[in-house]
């Protein structure tokens, strides 16, 4: 049996919380989603993940993600066999450290929150992680998957993680700028890897989900 060559990694972050409305930093705090008004855009991307097949699914470990995932399952026709999610701590957010539950209000004044911001993630949050601390781990997670397609020959693959990892995993694949890979509330990317001689690739990613077609 040949080895996969094509992999679809499609990485979504978790819904409207109460800290997202308040402009807070959650980090690795454990904020669960702010429902019923999470619900709409849970569903928008429900509907638009409901026809595909996915290998295998990834979820952070922390509630918010844990609860994106449970809705989108719903409509999901073929979700790994039903297996079950691997849950991952390494899917979680940057560690932001002394400012998880503040406010952008309140710290854009404070010189060490400036310089973290001008580095552009370079430098740690005082008692967090920088940049490269998220990547480190990410990265990590990110070569076992691509290990396990090439080997059970996963042509797609599901994840639910945070607006923070995939920030970076937009700066690592699409060199985006470290301040322009955001996504919003239950959106997220599909990474297109390919296979080659010297390994894998990220050839191209797009928008999830995708932008509603205009109509005349």
């Amino acid at each position: 049996m040949a080895a996969a060559d094509r992999l679809e990694l499609v990485v979504v972050r978790h819904g409207l919380t109460s800290w997202n409305l308040e402009r807070r930093y959650q980090g690795h705090q454990d904020i669960p989603l702010l429902l019923p008004e999470a619900v709409p855009d849970l569903d928008r991307l429900r509907d638009a993940l409901a026809a595909l097949e996915f290998d295998a699914v990834h979820c952070s470990d922390l509630t918010r993600c844990r609860q994106t995932l449970t809705h989108l399952r719903e409509g999901l026709v073929h979700d790994g066999q039903r297996e079950t999610p691997r849950v991952d701590a390494r899917l979680r957010e940057l560690n932001f450290g002394d400012y998880e539950g503040r406010t952008w209000a309140a710290l854009k004044d404070a010189p060490d929150y400036r310089a973290w911001v001008d580095s552009h993630g370079r430098l740690p949050t005082p008692g967090g992680e920088s940049a490269d601390d998220l990547w480190a781990r990410l990265s990590t997670w990110l070569e076992e998957v691509l290990a396990e397609a090439r080997e059970a020959r996963h042509r797609r693959v599901l994840a639910v993680s945070h607006g923070g990892a995939i920030r970076e995993l937009r700066h690592r694949l699409e060199a985006t700028d470290f301040w322009d890979g955001v996504v919003g509330q239950a959106q997220g990317r599909c990474f297109i890897f390919t296979h080659e001689e010297d390994g894998w690739t990220c050839s191209s990613s797009s928008v999830v989900p995708a932008p509603a077609k205009a109509t005349s």
